[in-house]
């Protein structure tokens, strides 16, 4: 009798085990990983074991820039058209444009400066200067085949002015390659963050 149990309830976990065997070629559990990841990449940077001080009233704070919803992804836009856009096939950030673009600005400032920069923690809430903006373009033109990044920046003073100034880089002739549009980038971001850093000494 135990026997003839078993086989009883053997028969539906058979079926359901070919079951899932038949849905596996129907389910995807996930996305396949891009085969390689973007990054910015500062091409100035402050030496191993220098140090800076000073107030902390006097730090410099380098904010996160805001972005349209078309950057708050990771993922390269191609601008298609004045009305219409894409994402570049097979480009992925390792994490979104935004913070990426704010280290490289950072680590530029930190290298080309006498400034304390702060990026996080309580001393970015504390420092009276205060550089924040957007980043409006970080894109790929599909029809001038070239790179595009612009930062509007707004520099806040201790005495209560308030600076702003666009910078903006482009590099043409860029393939549509995730690995040329990526360098092309990186170069660009650098280009600007150079300029902001000689703009906010």
């Amino acid at each position: 009798m135990r026997h003839r149990t078993n086989r009883i309830i053997s028969r539906p976990a058979v079926a359901a085990l070919a079951a899932l065997g038949l849905l596996s070629g129907c389910i995807s559990f996930g996305a396949e990983p891009p085969e390689q990841l973007l990054t910015l990449t500062s091409a100035a940077s402050v030496p191993a074991g220098s140090a800076t001080e000073g107030q902390a009233s006097a730090a410099l704070a380098v904010q996160v820039p805001s972005v349209t919803q078309r950057l708050n992804v990771n993922r390269i836009p191609v601008v298609t058209s004045d009305s219409s856009l894409a994402y570049l096939v097979d480009a992925f950030w390792v994490e979104k444009p935004a913070r990426l673009f704010r280290n490289v600005l950072a680590e530029t400032i930190r290298a080309k400066g006498n400034r304390l920069v702060a990026t996080g923690g309580e001393l970015e809430y504390v420092a009276e200067t205060q550089l924040s903006g957007a980043l409006s373009a970080m894109d790929y033109d599909a029809v001038s085949g070239s790179v595009v990044v612009r930062y509007d920046a707004v520099l806040r003073l201790p005495d209560g002015r308030i600076l702003t100034r666009r910078f903006e880089e482009t590099v043409s002739g860029v393939p549509a390659e995730a690995g040329a549009v990526g360098a092309a980038m990186n170069d660009a971001a650098n280009t600007v963050a150079d300029q902001v850093a000689e703009w906010v000494g």
